[in-house]
C-alpha cells in the first residue's frame, strides 16, 4: 500500500541556497525545489534525484564540497534527507 507522498522543507546552511523542498513518497524523491543558489546546477540536481530513494541520493551526494566550502548544494541535500530519516525513525519508536 502506498503512503501520502510528503513535502519537507529543511533550511541549508553554507550554500547559496537558502531553502530546500522535497517532496517524498514510499522512500523515493518525487521533486525538489531549491529557492536560491545556481538556477542552472540545481534544476539539473532536481531532475536527476528525482525517482531515487532517499538512500541512494544520500549515498551519492553526501560529502560533495563547493570550492573551498566544506558543504554544498548537493551535501545539504542529502544532510536534510538524513535528517528526515532519522525524524521518522524516532517517530515510529
Amino acid at each position: 500500500m502506498s503512503m501520502e507522498a510528503e513535502t519537507i522543507q529543511f533550511r541549508t546552511q553554507g550554500t547559496c541556497c537558502r531553502l530546500m523542498q522535497v517532496v517524498i513518497q514510499d522512500e523515493k524523491i518525487l521533486s525538489v525545489q531549491f529557492m536560491g543558489g545556481c538556477h542552472g546546477n540545481l534544476q539539473g540536481i532536481s531532475k536527476l534525484v528525482e525517482g531515487m530513494t532517499i538512500d541512494a541520493v544520500v549515498e551519492k551526494l553526501q560529502g560533495i564540497k563547493c570550492g573551498d566550502k566544506s558543504t554544498s548544494c548537493p551535501d545539504q541535500l542529502a544532510q536534510g534527507l538524513l535528517l528526515y530519516k532519522q525524524s521518522r525513525q524516532g517517530a515510529n519508536v
